[in-house]
């Protein structure tokens, strides 16, 4: 398939530690496996998911996800969900896109074609 973009969505909504790993590893991976070949990856988290991105010093995988910001992987976080769980947004690990709606943007993302994958 010449021309292809690997384009996917990872969506983490439940606040367990060990599947914002999962995602992170899922992605290295994924990037490790596509090497040289063009990408748009996207990390979107809504949910209880945004209290795992509270506290910079508490978060175990800041350095993953700095790495993967690197590799120009984007992270979005959903406002509504900031909100409700009482997450401020300067709180959180910076370079976060903040989208009004994690399940709009989900929505908005596989009608553009991007795979949905649920780490």
């Amino acid at each position: 398939m010449s021309g292809m973009i690997y384009k996917a969505v990872f969506h983490i909504d439940l606040d367990e530690e060990k599947r914002l790993g999962i995602a992170l590893a899922n992605v290295s991976n994924l990037l490790k496996a596509i090497q040289g070949k063009p990408y748009d990856l996207v990390i979107l988290v809504n949910g209880p998911a945004v209290t795992l991105l509270a506290e910079e010093d508490r978060v175990s995988h800041k350095e993953a996800i700095k790495a993967l910001q690197k590799e120009s992987v984007a992270f979005k976080v959903c406002s509504n969900a900031l909100i409700k769980f009482n997450v401020a947004p300067k709180s959180i690990v910076s370079g976060f896109q903040i989208v009004p709606a994690g399940i709009v943007e989900l929505i908005e993302l596989q009608n553009e074609g991007y795979a949905y994958i649920k780490p």
